[in-house]
């Protein structure tokens, strides 16, 4: 009995000195044990060796893989038919059989030749849950005691006995630490090394903040005010966007606190860094003056071209330094919390670039009548100040009118210009068939090097090409490689497209519809009782034709007037351009047919061309 207590208390106090679980202590002992056994008989690897501790008393049972024989020879590998029938009844000679082979001696003199492989296993142990459990508490926040500092890092211990870093770029700049000082810092990275777990902690970040306010707030960790960007610069300034998800609460207020007591408890927290909090907008005007507190701002003057977006914001003289911040700080976080570039102006300046527009842009002028009267007094006013005469308040007042008159309708202009640039761009997409953007920048005929300068030039599709063509050609004809002969190219691929199309549905032609109505509705077949071909002449006959042919190949032929054609109708020349008709001067051209077919989709019978290759086309020629 005090064996068994002695074991049990000892295994016990390994299992609360380690912290873990009883499974990888007794993994990591039964595992040393094997390899204990294999050293101690000089066992072969391949041999399978199993051994098994009972976590009460402490007895270690070796169990080995063995051969059957009828002669033992070698007691580590082989085991008599007898023995291994107690294991498995129906055990066979040559059959290999797992049979308890602990050694008479095994006891203390495994257990110190296992303790080297116990102490290792438990190490490994050791060093996975710590990975396991820090990898977990990524972006959380931790505490620990300072074990070493100096001026590059500081050694943090945390728990399970593992230690975390906190380098010199991620303290905050103002703080001194001192042996076994309790800090608190956030798990920025946590990497796998030789000698366990690596955990890399921050002070600086912004999760840092977001962690400090999610504790200190608890609108904040229930969700009901929501922490919408964070920018900061750790020891000296934080901006904090926050607003409500439900209505009736007051976003800022909840993260001051009564009397700023929450707030306190975190500036303290972060050595006395200032933050300031304000609520979010969904309009970037509003938001970008919230950000810029706690200045004044007189106009914010958003300008999105070309994917750079940048806010003009313009405030009154006195206001300027405190926007700006001391070394631009103020401004630089308002950029980083709202990502819009932003340029601050005093009332003064912009006055006097707005006044510079007005004077170089006659169309601008032309638009803000008003403004081109106030050119006098703004000058004037701007005279003053150039002087260092003093400015009074209405004077101060009739400037930022002036900027935001002119500021505004500059604004108006540039967004009707993109508004005019989208519809120019969706009526182009309109004219270009979907089918092209579908359709591979190979199957235009063009020369290899051209279509090389296109492939290159980022054309995929036909769209593409067409689309660039139809809204500015010249960036087209501005490639590198491409001049005139190369645009000709282009121009008679383009010209000479085919798009496949549905045919568009027609009406069929009523019985009792007189000719002269059909002709004004759509195609006409002719009867051959009432027009036979041969008793016309035959220019007519081959204008007819060509007309018969070009409007079939587009409308529906009702079964009532397909019995009543002729197959004449339906042979005729294709249609050519004017010119090559006159060059060719009467010379005969090869006939295309047009093949009758019903379409199980539309319900009736629709001519079709046929081709040389025989290709089905219910397209048109363009």
């Amino acid at each position: 009995m005090t064996t068994k207590n002695e074991f049990a208390l000892a295994f016990n106090e390994v299992l609360e000195e380690k912290q873990l679980s009883k499974d990888i202590i007794l993994g990591a002992i039964e595992s040393a044990m094997v390899s204990a056994y294999r050293r101690a008989v000089n066992a072969s690897t391949a041999q399978h060796v199993e051994a098994k501790v009972d976590p009460e008393t402490g007895k270690v049972t070796i169990f080995a893989e063995k051969e059957v024989v009828e002669d033992v020879q070698e007691d580590k590998t082989e085991v008599l038919l007898e023995e291994a029938r107690k294991v498995n009844p129906e055990a066979q000679l040559g059959d290999m059989v797992i049979v308890e082979s602990t050694p008479a001696d095994f006891g203390r003199v495994a257990a110190q030749t296992a303790r080297q492989v116990i102490q290792q296993r438990i190490r490994e142990a050791e060093r996975f849950a710590q990975m396991d459990y820090f990898a977990r508490q990524t972006g959380e926040i931790v505490s620990g005691l300072v074990q070493a500092t100096n001026s590059q890092t500081t050694t943090v211990g945390l728990d399970m006995k593992a230690e975390g870093i906190l380098p010199g770029n991620q303290k905050i700049p103002s703080e001194r630490f001192k042996l076994h000082d309790r800090i608190r810092a956030v798990v920025l990275e946590v990497k796998d090394g030789s000698r366990g777990p690596q955990i890399i902690l921050s002070r600086a970040h912004r999760n840092f903040l977001r962690r400090l306010l999610e504790n200190e707030v608890p609108e904040i960790y229930h969700g009901i005010v929501e922490i919408r960007a964070i920018a900061r610069e750790p020891g000296a300034r934080a901006k904090v966007a926050v607003s409500a998800t439900q209505a009736g609460v007051d976003p800022v207020g909840a993260c001051v606190g009564v009397k700023g007591v929450r707030i306190q408890a975190i500036v303290k927290e972060l050595h006395d860094e200032k933050i300031d909090i304000i609520q979010w907008d969904a309009d970037p005007i509003v938001y970008i003056s919230k950000a810029i507190s706690p200045a004044r701002v007189s106009g914010v003057y958003l300008n999105e071209s070309e994917g750079n977006r940048t806010a003009t914001v313009v405030v009154m003289e006195d206001q300027l330094s405190l926007a700006i911040g001391r070394d631009g700080q103020n401004a630089r976080l308002a950029a980083k919390l709202t990502s819009w570039r932003i340029d601050i102006k005093s009332v003064v300046e912009a006055a006097g670039d707005a006044l510079a527009k007005l004077q170089k842009d006659s169309e601008l002028a032309a638009a803000l009548p008003a403004a081109v009267e106030m050119m006098p007094q703004i000058e004037e006013i701007l005279a003053k100040k150039a002087e260092n005469r003093p400015v009074t308040p209405e004077e101060y007042t009739a400037l930022g009118q002036f900027v935001d008159r002119v500021e505004r309708r500059t604004t108006e202009i540039k967004e009707e210009a993109a508004r005019a640039d989208e519809e120019r761009v969706a009526a182009a997409r309109a004219e270009v068939p979907p089918a092209a953007f579908t359709m591979p920048l190979e199957q235009m005929e063009l020369k290899e090097h051209v279509f090389n300068i296109l492939v290159e030039a980022g054309f995929e599709t036909v769209g593409d090409l067409l689309m660039s063509l139809k809204t500015d050609s010249n960036r087209v004809l501005g490639l590198p490689g491409i001049g005139p002969k190369a645009m000709q190219n282009i121009e008679e691929q383009v010209a000479v497209l085919k798009f496949p199309e549905v045919p568009a549905e027609a009406a069929p032609v009523a019985a009792e519809e007189t000719p002269a109505k059909a002709a004004e509705a759509g195609p006409v077949a002719v009867p051959a009782e009432e027009a036979p071909v041969p008793q016309k002449p035959a220019k007519v006959q081959k204008e007819a034709e060509e007309k018969v042919e070009d409007e079939n190949a587009k409308d529906g032929v009702s079964l009532d007037e397909l019995f009543k054609m002729k197959p004449e109708i339906f042979q005729s020349a294709p249609a050519g351009d004017e010119e090559e008709d006159k060059k060719k001067k009467g010379k005969k051209q090869k006939k295309k047919g047009v093949e009758l077919v019903l379409d199980e989709e539309l319900g009736e019978v629709v001519g079709r061309k046929k081709h040389k290759r025989g290709e089905d086309d219910f397209g048109i020629e363009e």
